[in-house]
């Protein structure tokens, strides 16, 4: 759960999980309540514990948070309950978004947190309320963090019921005209329109829209459910490009200074103006002569300005270096998954899924 302040992302998961009217609910209100992040999951009874607990125990997934430091991890909390939908899936609260408050002053690397969640997510809700539109830098920086996953995002313009037909409507064009820029696409994600907790509604036109609404984001959660095996499928997939596509593109790099550098130069200069300059020294062109690469799928080299200044160029080896006598590259190997054994991994499991024969009280092979 994403967006603004007080837009409902915690009410919207106490809805879910059954926490509504019970003393463990999540605290909402109208002010910013939600300063952490929340991670809700199974278990026998309900408990609640630091977030420390949760990275130590590297079979919960999430040792690698702590590497973005102690002071994220005094924001992170962990809850365990019972609940039939959180045997299946976990949530995430996240803090909503203060236009008015710099990202320093949260005391932690609040986008690195987010983008690590994102990238593991099945499902994105982007909630908003229509009382609350301004898309000020924060908001600018998650949309940019949300980049390269519009397939898994849903926008919720939550508490809809509050405002009339037509205010409603302005607030919908208002809020899609306002986000597909930001998303570089000609259209944002499926917008959703409802009051999603279990109260009572106000009395609007639109209540059945509402009511339907609310039913298409519990299917999108159903599928997210059932198909989260192939989604942690296609996740692999997709990092795993991206690691290949980074080591191709540092391996360029170092060929290229092996090539320029000489007895008389100074090496430090060569690499300084090669790393500055890239498509002076063709890096780019030599990148896309690469199998499986395309010119839309390669960002920016300018970026890794800032990569080699924390990255000393010694701490690097070529590619040739990882490639036993007896064995594959390794480099080879990653292709060799990327093309051929997760695609393949995944039609095995579709096909699985197909053969079964499914009547209304159970699903057996």
């Amino acid at each position: 759960m994403v967006g603004p302040w007080s837009t409902g992302k915690s009410t919207l998961i106490n809805y879910l999980v059954g926490l509504e009217d019970t003393v463990e609910r999540l605290h909402t209100g109208a002010e910013p309540t939600t300063s952490d992040f929340f991670v809700l999951k199974y278990g026998p009874k309900y408990r609640k514990f630091k977030g420390m607990e949760l990275v130590s125990d590297e079979k919960q997934g999430f040792a690698s948070l702590e590497k973005l430091g102690l002071n994220f991890l005094e924001r992170l909390q962990g809850i365990e309950m019972q609940s039939p939908l959180l045997e299946s899936v976990s949530f995430v609260d996240t803090p909503g978004i203060i236009e008015n408050k710099k990202q320093q002053e949260r005391g932690y690397p609040f986008n690195e947190v987010l983008q690590w969640f994102i990238q593991r997510a099945s499902l994105i809700l982007l909630v908003f309320d229509p009382t609350k539109l301004e898309v000020g830098s924060e908001l600018e920086q998650v949309v940019n963090i949300l980049k390269g996953h519009d397939g898994k995002l849903r926008l919720i313009l939550n508490k809809a019921d509050t405002v009339g037909e037509q205010e409603l409507m302005k607030v919908y064009g208002a809020l899609f005209w306002s986000l597909a820029p930001l998303m570089h696409s000609v259209e944002p994600p499926r917008i959703y329109m409802g009051s999603f907790w279990s109260k009572k509604r106000q009395d609007n036109s639109l209540i059945q829209l509402f009511e339907e609404e609310e039913k298409s984001v519990l299917l999108d959660l159903h599928q997210a459910i059932e198909n989260q095996v192939e989604n942690k499928i296609s996740y692999i997939r997709r990092h795993a490009f991206l690691v290949r596509l980074h080591a191709l593109i540092v391996d360029t790099f170092l060929s290229v200074f092996e090539e320029r550098k000489s007895w008389f130069g100074d090496s430090d200069d060569i690499w300084f103006n090669i790393v500055h300059n890239p498509g002076m020294y063709g890096v780019v062109q030599r990148v896309l002569q690469k199998e499986g690469i395309s010119k839309h799928d390669l960002k920016d080299v300018g970026m890794y300005v800032e990569f080699f200044q924390d990255n000393l160029r010694t701490f690097f080896r070529p590619l040739s270096h990882y490639c036993p006598i007896f064995d594959e590259c390794l480099l080879e190997k990653v292709s060799s998954a990327i093309s051929d054994e997760l695609p393949r991994l995944l039609t095995k499991l579709k096909t699985e899924k197909s053969s079964q024969s499914c009547s209304k009280d159970s699903c057996d092979p």
